[in-house]
């Protein structure tokens, strides 16, 4: 059985740099969003979960559909009728009641601090833009998005302030696509700090965009000129990218500003604290048009709302939600301490106490995806790989059989699992923690959507403990740590414990080699009584001198 310890943290003393109270978190997706919340959705899981338990089905050979028709052909009549949950009604329930819903029927004050109590349609976005939520299983909107879509569908400069988590990217989207008109190229610039979050803000677009014939594309830095290039030719209307390769790709005359209608900067802070302060000003002060500016972060210090001013209009709103953060609330998130040596062990220990339905395992780097996917199913557990490498071909047949319920555990990196449309992943595992807390956010808000909960474990180094509490402070929640009985820390590896005896050695040379530490070697005793008439006035020398030259002489040139 597992045991989840409240508090402990990792060997290495951790330091907290922030008081918070510790609370349990559920913490997940829908970063940039809202849910749509269907009370019978937790019900039916926790049903399901329990099925499983008892029959513990091989996942190999038996799909999730498979294994759900065969346990309810097993069931009695009456029993199946007892634990099957009731339909949640959506034809006959009132906005107010569609905002108001909880996942799992809970009605904490948790849920009311994230929601406004309020319908898409009474912030006055177009059929086409509601259409797409409702697709993605979106009621209501969350506070940070029901103050900012009007102000910026009026026509507004906003300077917004919303916790990450809290639906920032569908604030400023919705607007930008219910009022972008159709075949203006480049009349939406869109610009965020990193290539991953651009990437992210733009497959998010294009899902809110879905009925609508608007065209965007992602411009960064890592990919080839030509191929920017040629997705630009397409005149798109709205335009996500990084600051550096935006300049690059005006200066080439690949894009131009002369029909720009809206600005958009996201994560404002951290773009600042990138070097970006420069790159912002020159791209702003060469808009000469008439445009609305939109400044989005997480904290507003007063640098950047003198720099969101400088190129806003005089009456340019500021907003400052203090709404939760859905991603935050709805996933249940741990860490566990372990030896990078072994996580390989850790991870199939974890899937084999968990039982995932379907579990995202995120990785860093590309060959740590092959290597955990090749150790995973050598191990009997149905995985497979997605990153950047990966043939289209052998791409779209993990995705046809994510979509067939074959898979259990998909194992990714950050770049490959964007853009991924898979829903039911229950389980996410930070197989390595990533070195930006905001991708944590993104990771986590895999699992729990359209309002259902999840899970998501974290696996932290002991030399981690700062990264770890950069998240919660981020995330504002505090991560407790959790620990299996029956999973013993394996051996110091032989090359490990190779490396760090040659790094003592060197310290221990380096030391030895330090001639202001080293002790200063005694005078000999004479063996002849010395005549001090040969010395200086008469005084002769017992020790050395404290500093020497060390057996080196200067040379002048």
């Amino acid at each position: 059985m597992s045991e989840t310890t409240p508090d402990p943290r990792p060997s290495t003393s951790r330091k907290r740099t922030s008081k918070r109270t510790p609370k349990k978190a559920p913490a997940s997706v829908l970063a940039q969003t809202q849910g749509a919340v269907k009370p019978a959705a937790k019900a039916k899981s926790e049903s399901t979960s329990k099925s499983q338990d008892d029959s513990k089905p091989t996942r190999k050979k038996t799909t999730r559909k498979k294994r759900d028709l065969k346990k309810s052909a097993e069931k009695p009549e009456a029993e199946a009728s007892v634990s099957e949950p009731k339909p949640a009604k959506t034809a006959g329930d009132s906005p107010s009641e569609k905002a108001e819903r909880k996942p799992g029927g809970k009605t904490d004050k948790k849920w009311e601090e994230i929601f406004a109590g309020k319908s898409f349609a009474d912030i006055g976005l177009r059929n086409t833009v509601r259409k797409a939520l409702d697709d993605l299983g979106f009621k209501s909107p969350t506070k940070i998005q029901a103050e900012m879509v009007p102000l910026v569908l009026a026509g507004k400069d906003v300077l917004g302030q919303s916790r990450t988590g809290s639906g920032k990217t569908a604030a400023f989207g919705l607007p930008v696509i219910n009022n972008c008109i159709r075949a203006l190229p480049f009349q939406a610039v869109i610009l965020a700090p990193t290539r991953e979050l651009a990437i992210q803000i733009t497959d998010e677009l294009r899902s809110f965009a879905k009925y609508t014939p608007l065209k965007m594309v992602t411009v960064y830095g890592g990919q080839k000129i030509d191929t920017q290039a040629k997705s630009l030719s397409k005149n798109p209307e709205i335009i996500v990218a990084t600051p550096g390769r935006y300049m690059d790709m005006i200066g080439r005359g690949y894009l131009n500003q002369d029909n720009i209608r809206f600005v958009v900067l996201d994560e404002v802070d951290r773009m600042l604290d990138i070097g970006f302060r420069d790159d912002i000003r020159k791209i702003l002060s060469g808009i000469k048009g008439d445009h609305q500016t939109v400044f989005v972060s997480a904290t507003i210090s007063p640098e950047i709302e003198s720099l969101g001013r400088a190129f806003m209009k005089k009456d340019a709103e500021r907003l400052e939600t203090v709404g939760g953060s859905l991603t935050v609330s709805l996933v249940d998130q741990y860490y566990f301490t372990v030896e990078p040596w072994d996580k390989s062990r850790l991870l199939r220990h974890v899937i084999k106490k968990e039982q995932p339905e379907l579990a995202l395992v995120f990785c860093r780097m590309k060959r740590t995806v092959d290597k955990i996917t090749d150790g995973l199913s050598r191990a009997g557990i149905n995985a497979a790989a997605i990153h950047g490498d990966l043939p289209q071909g052998k791409r779209n047949r993990i995705m046809e059989q994510l979509h067939a319920g074959e898979l259990h555990i998909l194992v990714a990196s950050d770049l490959a699992a964007r853009g991924l449309d898979v829903d039911g992943i229950t389980h996410v595992i930070n197989f390595d923690l990533p070195e930006d807390p905001e991708i944590y956010v993104h990771r986590i808000g895999r699992t729990a959507r359209a309002g259902r909960g999840g899970v998501a474990f974290s696996f932290v180094s002991p030399d981690q403990g700062d990264l770890l509490t950069q998240v919660e402070q981020l995330a504002n929640t505090h991560v407790p740590a959790r620990t299996y009985d029956d999973f013993k820390p394996g051996p110091l590896p032989a090359d490990v414990e190779e490396q760090r005896s040659r790094e003592k050695q060197r310290r221990e040379a380096l030391t030895s080699k330090n001639r202001y530490k080293s002790a200063a070697p005694e005078v000999p005793a004479p063996k002849e009584k010395v005549d001090a008439s040969k010395f200086p006035g008469g005084v002769v020398p017992t020790k050395l001198p404290p500093r020497r030259m060390g057996g080196k002489i200067s040379r002048g040139r």
